[in-house]
């Protein structure tokens, strides 16, 4: 086909196959081309968003992806640099219609790969035949007790001002983590934003296992986009859970059952059940033995000094242990919690081992070593169009670190006894500006404060 071009002295033609077509046809055909185009609808059956998230099953890995079109479930991999896609399972699709004006329909995919080998690296794409994804790779999780894990974890993370999200992707894929802990907090808008984001976070969570807990701007359509789009371990809707890993087992739970109680006043309840009887389990002789150290994490942090007037700046705290709802603070201490992982807060704050507004440190020496009360962790500074929040100019005792930066926290649970955070700063290209050991030498012990 000729381009067409008009002059004021010739008739142009369009030439199509053998024909010539004087321009003024040519034009008329020209503006039909919008409607011709609209009326053939778009074959939206490319696989996008591609998620990773560990099942809590040896051995496994469950790849999550969206399609607009309902389409196959399929994963083909292989181990990396032996014949590619000599492997294949098969998930489902289920269809989501946002709540939004638009009521945008869109199929998420799982599929979950078994018997995988592990530390050993695999490659794969996922969709069908109407159309596959990208080839990704990622390491089987080791479900030694033995392992040391390595993780980035931040919360507050967005689609807007994500300063932190450059670096997360290039180290993320030199292997620098195992897993990925997304401590809450995503945008979503007609599920626009959210596909925005889902899309942007592929460069991490493709790789390796991306675990979350909700925050509260999950919250619109009662987290519908949230419980649609993760598929973490349990019955729950990603809701809350838990999984070991090495020799930590992880428990994530959600903050927001404290803050909507439009949605149900009974999640709150039975949330609260769950992690009382998980707590139970995971503290039992033969448990605890195998794996000491038990790791919270969720969005709304109990403790922060942070200048926002946040429920967290209150001492009477609706996570804490008050109001008419059980709260979790004196449920943690009492189970003998050793890491509370928190966001909400854009800033990074590490706190001294603290409980009931109090400093319980191991010693004044050495404050991390056999704590007597959990240690917490708040890590909100990744990035959003929020930007940063300012800080109270004169903290409680329990505040031993702060800083603004944006940045992300790096966690190693190196063995038994130890577990290693620093904290990243984006701002200052990469600096480590904050680093501590937790140490617990003397063995698991429910302490007795009063």
């Amino acid at each position: 086909m000729f381009c067409v071009h008009s002059f004021p002295s010739r008739t142009v033609l369009l030439h199509l196959g053998a024909k010539m077509l004087p321009a003024y046809a040519a034009y008329a055909m020209l503006s039909l081309a919008p409607i011709l185009v609209l009326g053939v609808p778009p074959i939206w059956t490319q696989p996008e968003q591609v998620h990773l998230s560990y099942p809590g099953v040896p051995g496994s890995m469950l790849v999550t992806w969206t399609t607009f079109n309902k389409t196959e479930s399929k994963v083909e991999y292989g181990v990396l640099g032996g014949r590619l896609f000599d492997m294949a399972a098969t998930g489902s699709a289920s269809l989501f219609v946002d709540s939004g004006e638009e009521k945008r329909k869109m199929y998420i995919h799982r599929v979950t790969l078994t018997g995988l080998k592990p530390a050993s690296a695999y490659a794969y794409h996922c969709g069908s035949d109407a159309g596959w994804s990208d080839v990704f790779y990622f390491t089987a999780l080791n479900d030694s007790t033995s392992f040391s894990p390595r993780f980035a974890l931040y919360g507050d993370l967005g689609n807007e001002n994500p300063q932190s999200l450059a670096r997360l992707q290039k180290e993320t894929q030199l292997g620098m983590y195992d897993v990925i802990l997304h401590i809450g907090k995503w945008p979503h808008d007609n599920a626009r934003i959210g596909d925005e984001f889902m899309r942007q976070i592929q460069s991490i969570a493709a790789y390796v296992p991306y675990m979350t807990c909700p925050g509260n701007h999950e919250a619109t359509y009662n987290f519908s986009n949230y419980r649609n789009r993760f598929s973490m371990p349990g019955q729950t809707e990603s809701l809350w859970y838990s999984w070991d890993l090495g020799s930590a087992h992880i428990i994530s739970l959600s903050t927001e059952v404290y803050f909507y109680l439009m949605f149900g006043q009974e999640l709150l309840f039975k949330q609260y059940e769950w992690l009382k009887k998980d707590l139970e389990e995971a503290n039992k002789p033969e448990n605890r033995a195998v794996r000491p150290w038990i790791i919270t994490m969720g969005h709304r942090p109990m403790y922060c000094s942070d200048d926002d007037q946040d429920d967290c700046t209150k001492f009477d705290s609706y996570v804490c242990p008050t109001r008419k709802t059980p709260g979790l603070e004196d449920l943690f201490y009492r189970y003998g919690v050793d890491l509370e992982l928190w966001a909400h807060e854009h800033t990074y704050e590490r706190l001294w081992p603290v409980y009931g507004d109090k400093v319980y440190n191991g010693s004044t020496e050495q404050p991390y070593m056999n704590p007597k009360a959990p240690v917490h962790i708040i890590t909100g500074s990744a990035g959003c169009r929020e930007k940063i929040d300012p800080f109270n100019p004169n903290p409680k005792e329990w505040s031993a670190f702060r800083s603004r930066d944006y940045g992300y926290t790096r966690m190693q649970v190196v063995n038994s006894t130890h577990v290693y955070l620093e904290q990243v700063s984006d701002d200052q290209y990469g600096k480590v500006i904050d680093s501590i050991w937790v140490t617990a030498v003397l063995g698991r012990v429910n302490p007795s404060i009063g």
